[in-house]
């Protein structure tokens, strides 16, 4: 027999957690359902995990260049592995339980250990850990299932030792060689914080540049600091073949042998809905496996929605969050809020940040609308030349006519923090001379943003 609720949430990801908390808080008998770690990807293979270790990889950084700020430091910078992977075990560990905790606490709410699988419209079936089965149905279901990565088929694959972006935070030695197939966000990321560790790094990047969705300049400017740091770049890679090696795997990029102890896979991510039996609720995915949703993020299915990194509409932890803000306005407050209207925003944590709102210069050229557009070297900003690191730079587009911000982009210190100034104003559509006017405080980067928009002229 089936036990009915007036809703029911997949998964206990960024959205789908508080949507499920404040569901039942409304008086609505509420179900969610975690088949596996609560707290979805970020908290335990996504943000939480990889900030900890670019944290420990930046102290490593800063450990090894303090004598150019005249702090002097005896003898070699040492990575102890396993106690970097201990205190991320520690912080995800915290934020883990502190969900799971929450959601039992919660009045109105059961939470449900298992796989849940449509079978029909708004009715599920939940597969335990011991195989046992409970049939549950529901008049509205949010469906927060998620991502996981993706692993190209490459020959003799099967016979190796490979990692992804999860089973790499488990190391607790410092690898020796590590090659990094992709050369987006993930890719970068681990790259510098492995580089930063001790480790000898090599990008396989297939096309002729990184971060192929972000401005050339961005890309080669973040190129030129990996550099630096001693990260290899094997443009144009074609990998063919991978076979075992004594303590490692041998990596054959086109005529190119390379001998390598660690093999990561960063070639992106691909939703969780292959195993959700969503034809019995009548919901098809598109080319790319995502769930199709309108502005309110309600599938073509009556009472399923889809919200987090499966519905397409963005693939980052404040996307998440901002799908159930979204919901739960609609729902619970009587607004009518779409994510038609969200101004995409995401950042690159790596050191310096790279961040990003809005359009970029490409989108901005390929658009044909009448812009202006203003850059700065991050060598103008006084946080950055008494901090040491003046590497990038900030670009601010804004349309002529209307004289509304475009987009904007900062690559450098503090770029994750600063881009906000950008993002509110954008936000309360307020034109760049709100900006361009307010008084900020010295010395920070934000203060050198009204002056950035003083050279804003036409796009050539």
């Amino acid at each position: 027999m089936s036990q009915h609720f007036d809703a029911v949430v997949i998964g206990t990801g960024q959205g789908g957690s508080p949507l499920a908390v404040r569901l039942a808080q409304s008086g609505r008998h509420t179900a969610v359902i975690e088949r596996h770690l609560f707290g979805g990807t970020c908290v335990n293979v996504g943000c939480t995990p990889t900030k900890t270790y670019v944290a420990s990889a930046r102290a490593a950084h800063v450990a090894r260049t303090a004598a150019q700020y005249g702090v002097m430091i005896g003898g070699d910078i040492r990575i102890d592995m396993a106690r970097v992977k201990a205190r991320k075990d520690e912080v995800i560990g915290g934020s883990r339980t502190g969900i799971e905790k929450w959601l039992r606490a919660t009045k109105n709410l059961s939470v449900f250990n298992g796989h849940a699988r449509f079978t029909g419209p708004r009715a599920l079936a939940i597969e335990a850990n011991d195989g046992s089965m409970q049939q549950i149905d529901a008049d509205l279901v949010f469906i927060n299932t998620g991502t996981r990565a993706v692993v190209p088929d490459v020959d003799g694959l099967g016979r190796v030792p490979y990692l992804t972006n999860s089973s790499i935070l488990e190391l607790t030695e410092v690898p020796e060689h590590l090659v990094i197939v992709g050369a987006s966000y993930i890719a970068l990321e681990f790259g510098q914080m492995f580089r930063r560790f001790g480790s000898r790094v090599t990008l396989l990047v297939r096309g002729e540049r990184i971060l192929t969705r972000e401005d050339e300049d961005v890309a080669r400017a973040m190129q030129d600091v990996f550099v630096r740091e001693g990260v290899e770049f094997r443009f144009g890679a074609q990998l063919s073949r991978v076979e075992p090696l004594a303590g490692g795997v041998r990596v054959f990029n086109g005529d190119e042998v390379i001998d390598a102890s660690h093999l990561l896979f960063a070639t992106g991510r691909t939703p969780n809905t292959d195993d959700l039996g969503l034809e019995h609720a009548g919901i098809a995915v598109n080319r790319h496996g995502m769930i199709d949703v309108d502005g309110q993020l309600r599938t073509k299915a009556d009472g399923v929605y889809a919200l987090g990194d499966v519905n397409g509409r963005g693939a980052f932890t404040h996307t998440s969050w901002n799908d159930y803000e979204i919901i739960a306005s609609n729902l619970l407050d009587g607004e009518s809020r779409s994510v038609d209207t969200r101004i995409m925003a995401y950042a690159v944590f790596v050191d310096p940040p790279f961040a990003r709102v809005g359009m970029s210069e490409e989108e901005v050229r390929k658009d044909g609308r009448e812009a202006l557009i203003a850059t700065m070297p991050m060598s103008r900003v006084g946080r950055a030349r008494e901090r040491g690191e003046t590497d990038g730079f900030m670009k601010a587009l804004v349309d002529a006519q209307t004289q509304r911000f475009l987009g904007a982009a900062i690559y450098g210190i503090e770029g994750d923090e600063a881009i906000h100034t950008f993002i509110d104003i954008m936000n309360a559509d307020a034109p760049y001379t709100t900006l361009q006017r307010a008084m900020h405080i010295h010395p920070t980067v934000s203060e050198l943003i009204p002056t950035l928009l003083e050279g804003l002229g036409a796009l050539g």
